[in-house]
């Protein structure tokens, strides 16, 4: 008897014990978080659709990690988001006071790209992603291209960024994939600029530009038929163009090598906007900004936030995505290497 009052006794301080270690591990965060301010670096220029999201990140994140820290949005274009990938991967405090919102072309770049960068997008700690994404080829309406078919037949010139971003990388493997005849003027710093060079008819369109990004920068330019849609960059399309039967690339794939290639570029989709802390972050902090990431992406006052300014949210957590990156790193490399080649453009 007095034995199995020790055991019980026992088994009541390990169950208080384990009870007390997140209220522990939650004081530790709040006692560090308190008073300080987080840096949300943002990887692309201000005004398009990646710094939108991230500022609507920036109102609300705070009011969800333990200590309420102020988050301060603050941009990093250049290089596809690169530029910022490697700040977060090799000069960021390891702390957890540096939030990065880059685009999925660098977590591609080093597995599929064409230039060296100096980052590791597999050690890099994902604390979550605002939603899954499709990207679009559109055009002007007085463009001469109509319909995807036409892309095989006439040059269409289109507005495109540095390399790693996908509005320059997505359709330079549709051209040497599929055989369109897209010609790439390379170079605009982000979304905002390409949008005003194809507003000012410098350029007929863009390929590879998000959904979410054109809706938000221009939610008339789709419905009123100023531009038109010729096909889906994703593996699962969206909504509302899938009502408009607005076709998948992937359905052009002339066998099942060509779809294989395709589907591995628009793996990244998957995790559309994903967002990242330093390797070395202390894990009860990572801990915490994943469950406030996803908190963030729940609350009512965001979400309302989130439909004022026409954002769409589908949030993936920071393990989903996690998991997702090392999946797309281990794909077979034979595949791996047809699509690095398939990205060099030739113009």
């Amino acid at each position: 008897m007095q034995l199995a009052r020790i055991a019980f006794a026992g088994t009541g301080i390990i169950a208080l014990a384990a009870a007390m270690m997140p209220a522990k591990a939650e004081d530790s965060v709040a006692s560090f978080y308190g008073g300080r301010n987080i840096t949300l670096y943002i990887g692309s220029t201000p005004g398009g659709g990646y710094d939108s999201y991230a500022r609507l990140i920036a109102r609300h994140l705070g009011d969800h990690i333990p200590g309420k820290p102020t988050i301060v949005p603050s941009n990093m274009p250049g290089a596809g988001s690169n530029k910022l990938a490697y700040y977060i991967y090799a000069v960021a405090p390891k702390d957890g006071t540096a939030i990065g919102a880059i685009f999925p072309g660098a977590v591609m770049e080093p597995l599929i790209g064409t230039k060296k960068v100096e980052h590791d997008p597999s050690k890099l700690v994902y604390i979550g992603s605002t939603n899954n994404e499709a990207d679009l080829c559109f055009v002007r309406k007085d463009s001469p291209t109509k319909t995807f078919k036409d892309l095989f037949t006439r040059e269409t010139r289109i507005a495109a960024s540095a390399e790693g971003g996908s509005t320059r990388d997505f359709p330079a493997v549709l051209d040497n994939v599929l055989g369109t005849k897209f010609k790439l003027v390379a170079g605009y710093p982000g979304s905002r600029e390409m949008m005003h060079a194809i507003e000012q008819g410098e350029v007929e369109g863009a390929c590879g530009l998000a959904v979410s990004s054109l809706s938000t920068a221009h939610p008339d330019w789709l419905p009123s038929g100023d531009m038109v849609p010729l096909a889906q960059e994703a593996i699962k399309g969206n909504p509302w163009l899938d009502a408009r039967h607005v076709p998948l690339t992937l359905a052009f794939a002339h066998n099942d090598e060509e779809k294989q290639e395709l589907e591995l570029l628009y793996a990244q989709l998957v995790f559309g906007r994903p967002y990242v802390v330093t390797p070395g972050t202390p894990p009860d902090r990572v801990a915490a900004l994943r469950k406030a990431f996803m908190e963030t992406l729940q609350d009512p006052a965001a979400l309302e936030d989130a439909k004022r300014v026409r954002l769409d949210v589908d949030p993936i957590s920071g393990e989903e995505v996690q998991g997702l990156v090392a999946k797309v790193f281990a794909t077979p490399p034979s595949i791996v290497e047809k699509l690095k080649q398939a990205m060099i453009y030739k113009p």
